[in-house]
């Protein structure tokens, strides 16, 4: 199954573009509804913050190791069997977390989840890119991204209720029902936007040849540090919100995740906004507007925890604020990155996403890690990442011209 042309539309545009919402969305929506459940984890297993936030920290882990290889291979040997085998291995491992009897199990099970989730993460961004121009990317990003967060937008309220109703083992089984659906329609449905694929090709050398090159392109370098600390600012959010909800404002994992939904308000807020204008305005204007939004929006949760007035609405309004400018910032920085060097979109969009997820790693454990001593770590984690968000953009790209 074969798609060479430049450009899709009508009906086969709009099938294509489903398909992509529907692989996009099984990485996000097993980092979401998961969330919830933390709290939860740590009495049952009788483990410390710190421990139980590995389960999100090597699931961040996975997906930025996968995403180092799905990029340079789908340049190679094609998007559509890279994605095929990746969602597999995602309903494969789902399963496998349903029937984990230890934190340690849970954990080994959780990166082998991400390592098959992060396929529809890269490849979507890679097949965008194949059919379409640098400016027009990010719009149709924004726009499909927009579309995809309904999902991880009611996730946490899925999560806490599955939690509340049952256990945190439900939320895998409906993981595991999605991804075989996800897998069935990819399979029928998703044709190979990649006319360059040599399957004759090194597998050895593969994800050398791909990266190679990008690493030594300063502009790549700059949007994807942007994109890492923009996306650490979010992460750092995920890891430390329920902690403050649960364990310092007495609420449930339900409360949680009604309230998250005003954060993928503002995420869908910023991606409708990357779709309707980055094409006016252009990429890298978007870019800084969206990560000067994302400083405000932190800075003003700072200001709520320090002056005594953090409350769920303090806590997730700034949030909103912090999400409509990601919602900016990371579609125009993904397709900004993608295109700096002709083929290697994959591996761009790999190496990229590698950088921006463990970026975003990092800064979860190191708040899970501070918390018990420091319950809003994670608002000064979050500060301090949009500060750097912005500052890369600045001195890193705008000190290169654009390709």
């Amino acid at each position: 199954m074969s798609l060479q042309s430049s450009s899709v539309s009508g009906e086969r545009s709009l099938l294509l573009y489903a398909v992509l919402v529907a692989v996009s969305t099984a990485g996000p929506l097993a980092l979401n509804i998961f969330v919830p459940s933390i709290p939860g984890l740590m009495r049952e297993f009788s483990a410390s913050s710190g421990t139980v936030q590995l389960t999100l920290t090597v699931y961040l882990a996975g997906i930025a190791v996968s995403q180092l290889f799905y990029g340079p291979l789908s340049d190679r040997y094609g998007r559509r069997p890279a994605m095929l085998a990746g969602l597999t291995l995602f309903v494969v491992a789902s399963h496998i977390c349903t029937l984990a009897n230890s934190i340690e199990t849970l954990m080994a099970a959780r990166f082998v989840q991400a390592l098959g989730g992060a396929a529809g993460m890269v490849l979507a961004r890679a097949i965008i890119r194949d059919l379409h121009g640098r400016e027009a990317s990010a719009s149709v990003l924004g726009y499909i991204t927009m579309a995809w967060v309904l999902v991880p937008m009611f996730a946490p309220a899925l999560g806490g209720l599955l939690e509340q109703m049952w256990s945190w083992r439900a939320s895998f089984h409906v993981l595991s029902i999605f991804g075989a659906l996800v897998l069935l329609l990819v399979y029928l449905r998703l044709p190979e936007t990649n006319p360059n694929a040599n399957r004759d090709a090194d597998l050895a050398s593969t994800p050398v040849t791909g990266i190679g090159p990008l690493i030594k392109v300063p502009r790549f370098i700059g949007y994807t540090m942007t994109l890492g600390f923009c996306s650490a600012v979010f992460f750092s959010f995920l890891a430390g919100a329920p902690f403050i909800m649960v364990e310092v404002m007495a609420r449930s994992p339900l409360d949680y995740g009604l309230w998250f939904m005003l954060v993928s308000v503002g995420y869908m807020t910023g991606n409708f906004l990357s779709g309707r204008y980055s094409q006016l305005v252009g990429i890298d204007r978007m870019i800084a507007y969206g990560n000067l939004i994302t400083f405000v929006g932190a800075l003003l949760m700072l200001v709520a925890a320090l002056t005594g007035h953090l409350t769920p609405f303090t806590l997730f309004a700034p949030m909103l604020i912090v999400t409509l400018g990601n919602g900016l910032t990371i579609p125009n920085g993904t397709a900004a990155a993608i295109s700096v060097l002709p083929g290697t979109i994959g591996a761009a969009a790999g190496l990229s996403g590698f950088a921006q997820v463990s970026i975003g790693a990092a800064a979860s454990q190191l708040t899970g890690s501070l918390q018990g001593a420091a319950p809003l770590a994670s608002i000064w984690v979050m500060t301090a990442a949009a500060a750097l968000a912005g500052l890369t953009h600045q001195f890193m790209c705008a000190r290169y011209p654009a390709n």
